[in-house]
């Protein structure tokens, strides 16, 4: 499989899909306002790719494809009727293959951000430095954002959770020391990208 293949193929693991079947697996039947609030209890929105308001149209695809049924419809006080889920034997056997797939597959996403280093516009090669010096001090900030929120919401996570939420704080980190090496690398890298240019004239 080229690099190519493998990042269409790593785009199919559908987090959003993986949780919810997986809340369903392990939680029981629910309907779609209690798996918005387990997803809110979780803070799942700030360790994973999952936007809260998502939930109700992934709902929707997952009954339509057969992954979960509704169970049965209730209705509390005033609010109005509510369809509760299960999952169904399809859903289980997805989920096992969308939990492999998450666990077996490395997913990094291509920056734009190297694609425009990698065509440098050199008439504008003095803004360089100023422009990846605050890319850096962004990054710093989201590190301490980051380890801030985690701190704040520690209690509501597990064991597994929190080592999440590290691996946000330590992807970040690893962009800084190559921001910075880039940094010290520009002066060659413009240099090599001069040469070149000189070279086709």
């Amino acid at each position: 499989m080229t690099t190519r293949d493998y990042s269409r193929e790593s785009t199919r693991v559908s987090s959003i899909r993986l949780y919810i079947l997986g809340a369903l697996d392990i939680e029981g039947e629910m309907h779609g306002h209690q798996l918005r609030q387990l997803a809110e209890k979780e803070h799942i929105d700030m360790w994973a790719d999952i936007t809260v308001g998502g939930l109700y149209g992934a709902i929707k695809r997952l009954a339509t494809e057969g992954l979960i049924e509704e169970a049965r419809v209730e209705r509390e006080g005033a609010y109005p009727e509510r369809q509760v889920w299960r999952i169904t034997e399809s859903g289980r056997e997805s989920l096992h293959t969308l939990r492999h797939q998450a666990l077996s597959e490395v997913v990094m996403r291509p920056d734009p951000f190297d694609l425009a280093i990698a065509r440098l516009d050199l008439a504008e090669a003095d803004a360089l430095p100023a422009i990846i010096e605050a890319r850096i001090v962004r990054l710093q900030s989201m590190v301490s954002e980051s380890e801030a929120h985690t701190q704040f919401i520690s209690r509501y996570l597990s064991y597994g959770e929190l080592h999440v939420m590290k691996h946000k704080a330590d992807r970040l980190r690893a962009e800084i020391a190559w921001h910075e090496e880039l940094l010290q690398k520009l002066p060659d890298i413009l240099t090599d990208e001069r040469s070149r240019k000189d070279d086709t004239t």
